[in-house]
Order: C-alpha cells, then sequence, then structure tokens
C-alpha cells in the first residue's frame, strides 16, 4: 500500500495530470483565438452592407473584404492539426483579412459623408474591439502553448509524456516581416 502511495506522488509530481490538465488548456485557448476570428468574420457582413450605402463608388475595396473575408473562413485548424506550416496558412489568411479592413477603414478616412455616419462609426468601434479581442486571445494561446511546451519538453514532466502520453510541442503564432516595418504616416 505504502509502495502504491509513493507510485501515485511520484506520478502526480512528474506531470502525470498537469500534462493531459494542460493539453486542455491549449484547446481551449485555440477555441477561443478562433472564436475571436469568427466574431471579426460575422462582424464583416453588417460593416460591408453600411459601407455599400454610403460608398458604392468604392466597390473595388469592399470587394476586397469580401473576398479576404471569404479567404480567412476557408482557413479552418483543429487544435490536432497545428503544424508550423497550417499555422503560418491561418495567419496569412487572417493577414489578407486585415489588410482589406485597413484599405476599408482609409476609404472611411476618405470619404466624411462616411466617416460621420452614426452605424458605420457603431461598426468601426466594434471593429476595433474584436481586434483587440483576438490580440487579446493570440497572447493567451501563446502563454498556454508556452506551459505546455514546458510540460512536454522539460524535466520531470517530460519523462512522464515520454513514457505515457507522447505529446508533441505546439506551434506557436509568428509575427509576418512586414510588422517590423514602421507605418509612414503623412500629412
Amino acid at each position: 500500500m505504502i509502495r502504491i502511495t509513493l507510485l501515485l506522488l511520484v506520478l502526480t509530481s512528474c506531470g502525470f495530470q498537469s500534462l493531459p490538465q494542460s493539453q486542455n488548456e491549449v484547446e481551449a485557448g485555440w477555441a477561443e483565438v478562433l472564436n475571436q476570428y469568427k466574431r471579426r468574420a460575422d462582424l464583416i457582413p453588417s460593416i460591408v452592407e453600411t459601407v455599400k450605402g454610403y460608398a458604392s463608388h468604392e466597390k473595388e475595396t469592399l470587394m476586397g473584404v469580401i473576398e479576404a473575408r471569404a479567404n480567412a473562413t476557408k482557413v479552418t485548424l483543429n487544435v490536432d492539426q497545428l503544424t508550423p506550416e497550417t499555422m503560418k496558412q491561418f495567419e496569412k489568411a487572417q493577414q489578407g483579412l486585415a489588410g482589406a479592413l485597413s484599405r476599408l477603414m482609409m476609404v472611411s478616412e476618405r470619404y466624411p459623408d462616411l466617416k460621420a455616419n452614426q452605424n458605420f462609426r457603431d461598426l468601426q468601434i466594434q471593429l476595433e474591439g474584436t481586434e483587440n479581442r483576438i490580440s487579446t486571445a493570440r497572447t493567451r494561446y501563446i502563454e498556454v502553448i508556452k506551459g505546455f511546451n514546458n510540460l512536454v519538453t522539460v524535466p520531470p514532466t517530460s519523462w512522464t509524456n515520454s513514457v505515457f502520453y507522447k505529446f508533441d510541442k505546439k506551434p506557436q503564432f509568428s509575427a509576418d516581416a512586414s510588422v517590423e516595418k514602421v507605418p509612414e504616416i503623412k500629412f
């Protein structure tokens, strides 16, 4: 009986429970990231319809947003499919949508009537809030992945992983090289 108790203490101190719990946190973190991207994708049709009413002459910009949204929603990943390559595909699709939305916001700056519309301003605020939520969800996911990867690779939990679970490290989000360039502001 004492040997079983000691064995259980050793197993629990070596990550026997923490590895599956951390795996669950990774899955929950990824689900929140996807949830925030979905919120953004769901919000875009409302923005597009509002802008269509006020900026029909900027059809190319609006079509770019619609196309970028369609591309971003095509790329879906389950937590089991996370590899560096699939993460790059996912990030590329999301960056395309973010770029299209930036162009849409520039349209609103050029056309004061569009910017002054209360509905459009409300949608802009919602979109900005959504982008902040995406950033927060990604930051939390990065932290969860760091914790999980530490459990998988750092002893003594890595020993438990190599014997019982065989979890692989999860890939992190990576910044696109273009984010290092300082944006130019011209007046």
